[in-house]
């Protein structure tokens, strides 16, 4: 199995998208049976609601601030049937909950299961784009505050995937001091190419709508044609836009169905990442950070992870892994154990500047 593994710690001195739960996957016998629970909170504006789902070990409800984390989601899909879709038996959210963490999931506004605004009840063209990246920040920073709050902490480890990593990294440029651990998988950074998804000059409306064919060719994009029938194993890619598709009951009664998804993001990246104008400094960003990435990302290069990782000048220690074949999707591919891992590794590692 290919395996590329790019790994630089280094001192900052060195440097100048409210449905049901999806059912409980089983865990394996000697791993610690979990609990889990879905719930509404409130947003900071008035008649938003968003959706959380929270896991952790059965019994436990007392965690230490580094073992409490926080996903979000991209541009396009919801963050529970990523996270949590129990490909295999297991999802992420799962073996990072069996590790002893307090985990949770937060969908921000236009996603999932948290509130749709009235935009998206009326015709795309009708509105200009909704949810931006300011915004969504806004939303993770409610899901922070319920969740200090709740477990009486002041701080916690964040992770986001794609779009999600601007929305964590916006968040964290203004709240350092509420971030243990920051980790980006596929790093948002400006395009040096046309991206795959957001380009062109065509308006855009309130939100756009995803076909599960597109969503496919998307994902394989730039797979070498030898590799595309092995790299899901099967089933998995059904599974996932099944349970993705049925969290739009309005979409699905399209024929085909499709997935309605905010189209803020893709204004976003025209206004800043096509234009060369970072939405943030991530200079501003003083806590410890992982960016993780795989080979075959069409929709984030590689290069986008390069550059943003020479960025990060004041985090006290940085890292950059790369995994071999695997897509912007590696979460749910046959090499996710590998990410799995490697994010692990990066969380519960103690003081990795030590000199021994």
């Amino acid at each position: 199995m290919q395996r590329k593994n790019i790994r630089w710690l280094v001192p900052a001195a060195m440097l100048s998208l409210f449905a049901l739960p999806l059912s409980a996957p089983r865990a394996p016998a000697d791993e610690a049976k979990l609990e889990t629970e879905s719930y509404l909170i409130a947003s900071a504006d008035p008649g938003i609601s968003l959706y959380i789902r929270n896991k952790h070990p059965a019994g436990v409800t007392s965690f230490a601030p580094d073992r409490i984390l926080l996903y979000v989601h991209g541009a396009t899909y919801p963050a529970e049937t990523s996270f949590d879709l129990p490909l295999g038996g297991r999802s992420m959210m799962d073996y990072v909950a069996q590790h002893g963490y307090d985990v949770y999931l937060v969908d921000v506004r236009g996603y999932g299961g948290s509130t749709k605004p009235p935009e998206m009840d009326a015709p795309p063209a009708d509105n200009k784009p909704i949810v931006d990246t300011p915004t969504a920040a806004r939303d993770v920073g409610a899901a922070v505050e319920h969740i200090l709050q709740k477990r009486g902490v002041g701080k916690i480890d964040l992770m986001g995937w794609s779009w999600g990593t601007a929305i964590m990294g916006l968040y964290t440029t203004t709240h350092n001091d509420k971030v243990n651990r920051l980790v980006l998988y596929a790093p948002l950074w400006t395009f040096t190419a046309r991206p795959v998804i957001g380009g062109g000059e065509a308006p855009l409306g309130a939100y756009r709508m995803v076909s599960k064919d597109s969503a496919r060719q998307r994902w394989l994009k730039d797979v070498p044609e030898g590799k595309k029938a092995e790299l899901i194993p099967d089933g998995w890619f059904e599974q996932w836009a099944d349970a993705t598709w049925a969290l739009d009951p309005v979409g699905a009664k399209q024929t085909p169905p499709v997935l309605r998804a905010p189209n803020g993001v893709l204004q976003d990246v025209r206004s800043y990442w096509i234009a060369g104008k970072p939405q943030y400094d991530p200079a501003d960003i003083r806590v410890p950070t992982l960016l993780i990435h795989a080979e075959w990302d069409a929709d984030l290069p590689s290069d986008q992870a390069r550059g943003y990782f020479a960025k990060l000048v004041n985090a006290p220690y940085k890292r950059y892994i790369e995994i071999g074949q695997g897509t912007h999707t590696v979460m749910m591919e046959k090499n996710r154990m590998q990410f799995f891992r490697e994010i692990m590794n990066f969380l519960d590692e103690r003081d990795p500047q030590r000199v021994n």
